[in-house]
């Protein structure tokens, strides 16, 4: 299967090699091959899409209603993103996507406390958008909260 163009808009390469892809659902869809895996960040169940897909209740500017629901689709989404486009998205792509890709870098081997500056320099630099998001990056560990 194909993955996904490295230097595609919203692709980031996490440390062990694995690419995924954040995006905003506000936006289009963006050109090129569609996820086959995605895990949707969304206060309300999003709509029905064509390739597998989870959904996390995490309202805006909040975060996970269930932090160990969080955890598993976040390991999902790092183990699939070795063999499947994986995507991962809320409406506008920055503060509940940054925070979950932060996440996957945490899993991935980036130390907690650096994960939010990886994000902000290798997704995007308005990534993660508050305080508390930020607070739950450096709080989350591989091993569970």
């Amino acid at each position: 299967m194909d993955e996904w163009e490295p230097t595609a808009p919203g692709v980031l390469r996490l440390p062990s090699g694995r690419l995924v892809r954040g995006r905003g659902l506000s936006r289009p869809l963006p050109p090129g091959p569609v996820p086959t895996f995605a895990v949707y960040l969304l206060g309300r169940q999003p709509p029905a899409v064509d390739w597998e897909s989870r959904w996390l209740r995490w309202p805006d500017f909040r975060l996970p209603s269930d932090r160990t629901q969080a955890r598993e689709r976040f390991r999902e989404a790092l183990d699939r993103a070795g063999t499947d486009r994986v995507e991962l998205a809320c409406a506008g792509g920055r503060g509940r996507t940054g925070t979950a890709l932060a996440c996957l870098a945490v899993l991935d081997g980036v130390p907690a406390d650096e994960a939010v500056a990886y994000v902000r320099r290798h997704y995007s630099p308005h990534a993660v958008e508050t305080p508390w998001q930020s607070r739950y990056v450096r709080r989350f560990s591989p091993a569970g909260q």
